[in-house]
């Protein structure tokens, strides 16, 4: 326990806390403080767990069990590092201890690395919208669409929702999981690489390649008319 609650206690972050308000209710035991945080970080907190472990409902025990943790360590908890980032950290103790017999066991960096390493052997684009030879080779065959200039209100709308969730969940999971901390979530780049422990780099990878996936999912709703 002592160590699910200390490693890497360092700051790691981008400025002030942004759960600093949340963090003094909640050891002032509001128990609103409480359902505020587990309400932000129930899902990302999943998506890291599932990494690790075999199965969904496991994934859900290793966040109950990460909460416990929390509430039960939030007295020793220094504040060098933020919140968020001394979450994670619970939290990817908790999983590597119960993914311990599926055989999950490189460290989440490394799980990451060699995710965003796989997903930038094939391309982006598919190939087929290249010209392939010739003076023009390498350049666009079929020219990416501008998206109609209602787009905006068609993101807002349920069916581009829908579409877009349904193609988050279609992700890698180490995509799914930058992709939602990053642009569902709001995180800035510097705290998804302090709280997952990746390089820039490799969290750039994965961030593109998750985007580039979803741009396509939606392309047939938004772009413009012909």
């Amino acid at each position: 326990m002592r160590h699910d609650l200390r490693v890497n206690d360092r700051d790691h972050g981008s400025g002030a806390d942004p759960d600093a308000a949340l963090l003094i209710g909640l050891r002032a035991g509001d128990e609103g403080a409480f359902v505020t945080l587990v309400e932000r970080y129930q899902r990302p907190l999943a998506r890291l767990a599932r990494l690790r472990v075999a199965n969904d409902a496991a994934a859900e025990d290793v966040v109950q069990e990460t909460w416990l943790a929390v509430l039960g360590g939030l007295a020793r908890f220094e504040g060098r590092s933020s919140f968020r980032t001394w979450l994670f950290r619970i939290a990817e103790n908790r999983a590597i201890t119960r993914g311990r017999g599926d055989a999950r066991l490189l460290p989440l960096g490394d799980l990451l690395s060699d995710a965003a390493d796989e997903a930038g052997r094939g391309p982006t684009v598919a190939q087929d919208r290249f010209l392939a030879g010739g003076r023009w080779d390498g350049h666009w065959a079929i020219a990416p669409e501008s998206w109609a200039p209602d787009a905006e209100q068609h993101l807002l709308a349920g069916e581009a929702r829908a579409i877009l969730a349904a193609a988050i969940a279609e992700l890698p999971p180490a995509q799914q999981l930058v992709v939602t901390l990053r642009d569902v979530e709001g995180w800035p780049s510097e705290d998804v690489c302090a709280a997952l422990e990746i390089s820039p780099g490799n969290q750039r990878v994965l961030l593109h390649r998750a985007r580039a996936r979803l741009r396509v999912a939606l392309d047939g709703l938004l772009r413009s008319p012909a």
